[in-house]
């Protein structure tokens, strides 16, 4: 994953667990594999990554939720002053069912299952 376990301690301060794919033993484990474990264990997935939408959109799935951190290469530091602004703008049920991409002059919010009508 391309974050930082720092985000951890942010979890914390806003009262959520949060535990890295490395600290599971499943950093070499496949998106859909870690998208089944989020929502067999009603996580949160974040990530830079843009294959977890793509998958989430592919499938219809309406979880596991996604925070997404878009618009570059960020620091330690940044990523968690945007984790922090996700969390203190919108609630834990809104995020755990929605695509939350955050990047440094925005937070957007998309409902799951995405909708693939023309």
């Amino acid at each position: 994953m391309p974050v930082s376990s720092s985000l951890l301690d942010v979890l914390l301060t806003y009262g959520h667990e949060g535990v890295h794919a490395h600290q599971m033993g499943q950093d070499r484990a496949s998106d859909n594999e870690l998208l089944d474990i989020a929502r067999r264990e009603g996580r949160v997935i974040i990530t830079a990554d843009l294959d977890f939408p793509r998958l989430l959109a592919l499938t219809l799935a309406d979880g596991p939720g996604l925070i997404l951190f878009r618009g570059g290469s960020y620091s330690n530091s940044d990523m968690c002053d945007l984790l922090s602004r996700v969390l203190q703008a919108v609630p834990a049920e809104v995020l755990d069912r929605s695509i939350c991409v955050v990047d440094r002059s925005q937070v957007r919010v998309t409902a799951l299952p995405l909708d693939r009508r023309p």
